[in-house]
């Protein structure tokens, strides 16, 4: 008896192309699914911010192909401390480094994200990633999608993720227009060149958080030569005035908000050329995160603050969750393939999101391994 022949692939549009669309749609061209990206960037730049790709992130980068290439490139410290920002007092050490490689099973870096993202996007098929398309709107006729950009251009799809972050059209689309709550945090961001450091006779350690109350600053190389040295801060703020999604702060206002910080504070603030500040939104847990044609991804359904510095990590871990849940129902059961993707997000992305907004995250000893040690890849999926 002859075969029924395979029905090809849907043909997918992932909106975005930042760290969880280039993720998505990597692992989906590499499955064979027809995958166009199209990003509302004219380009993209190595924009100055850092990331930590914890052993669950790197696990994913294996299967994108790109692990080796990544270890090659970051910063391996071997633990992360936490630290008094006033006293320096040491609040915890976690262990990273070898530990990490043994325990969770892959390694623990911190790395430029610039750099990061030019290995993703690197894995693409460059005649399928489209620059300076902004989506305006989108049209699930139920048998296929009509996309609008702000080109002019229309194309189509059979599916769409939106990996179109915070203010996601596609968010928008399901769910109606609604602003993002300001958390009440701000982050600054700066490199300092670590040949200034050198002036100093201090311990800059490769992975600190400095905490108070109200404050803190995470600090870590991005480059395995440890040329870089970068922090972000969360400071507390009653409101962010700018409209934008940035701007410009100064050496001066950092030495007024952490003037009892600790003298490495002193120091990376002395040595700092140009820092900027962003204020920190977030979202509730969204009650849908997919409808026909359509489902969300990564900051699109669940937007978090970088206290954990997982938001990018559970974006890119969707990713993986969301292929495997194509391929295991088959993409022509769709709907069946995206609940089964929520299902097996929804809880450990909820709970990342409320640790980060409570800010907690390995400031005493605890054990990290349901973050770190949590294999998406491999985990058993759910049954809706």
């Amino acid at each position: 008896m002859s075969q029924k022949p395979m029905s090809p692939k849907p043909r997918v549009a992932v909106i975005g192309a930042g760290l969880g669309g280039a993720a998505v749609a990597a692992l989906l061209q590499k499955a064979g699914y027809p995958t166009q990206v199209y990003e509302q960037a004219p380009e993209f730049s190595r924009l100055g911010a850092g990331i930590h790709l914890g052993p669950n992130v790197m696990k994913v980068m294996r299967q994108i192909g790109i692990e080796e290439r990544l270890e090659a490139m970051g910063s391996h410290p071997d633990y992360w401390f936490s630290r008094d920002g006033v006293s320096g007092d040491y609040q915890s050490r976690i262990p990273l480094g070898e530990f990490a490689k043994r325990e969770y099973g892959a390694a623990y870096i911190t790395v430029h994200r610039g750099d990061l993202h030019a290995l993703m996007v690197e894995a693409l098929d460059p005649s399928q990633l489209h620059f300076d398309r902004r989506l305006t709107s989108v049209d699930d006729t139920g048998s296929e999608v009509i996309m609008r950009f702000a080109d002019g251009n229309t194309e189509t799809a059979d599916l769409v993720i939106g990996a179109d972050g915070v203010n996601s059209r596609i968010r928008e689309t399901l769910l109606g227009a609604e602003d993002p709550t300001y958390s009440g945090w701000i982050a600054h961001r700066a490199i300092v060149d670590a040949e200034k450091l050198k002036a100093y006779d201090l311990d800059f350690e490769s992975c600190v958080k400095w905490w108070s109350p109200d404050k803190h600053m995470m600090v870590y190389y991005v480059t395995g030569d440890q040329r870089e040295y970068y922090y972000v801060t969360g400071v507390k703020t009653p409101d962010w005035q700018h409209g934008t999604s940035f701007v410009d702060s100064s050496k001066e206002e950092m030495r007024e908000i952490f003037h009892d910080y600790h003298p490495v504070v002193q120091a990376l603030i002395d040595c700092t050329e140009a820092v900027t500040k962003w204020p920190l939104l977030e979202r509730n847990p969204l009650p849908i995160w997919h409808k026909g044609r359509l489902v969300l991804l990564g900051d699109a359904c669940h937007p978090m603050k970088p206290h954990m510095a997982q938001g990018a990590a559970m974006a890119i871990e969707d990713a993986a969750v969301l292929v495997r849940s194509l391929e295991a129902v088959g993409p022509e059961h769709y709907a069946d393939a995206f609940e089964l993707y929520k299902t097996n997000r929804f809880e450990r992305a909820s709970r990342v999101q409320q640790v980060s907004h409570d800010n907690t995250w390995l400031r005493q000893e605890e054990d990290p391994a349901w973050v770190f040690g949590h294999d998406v890849t491999t985990q058993e999926l759910k049954a809706p």
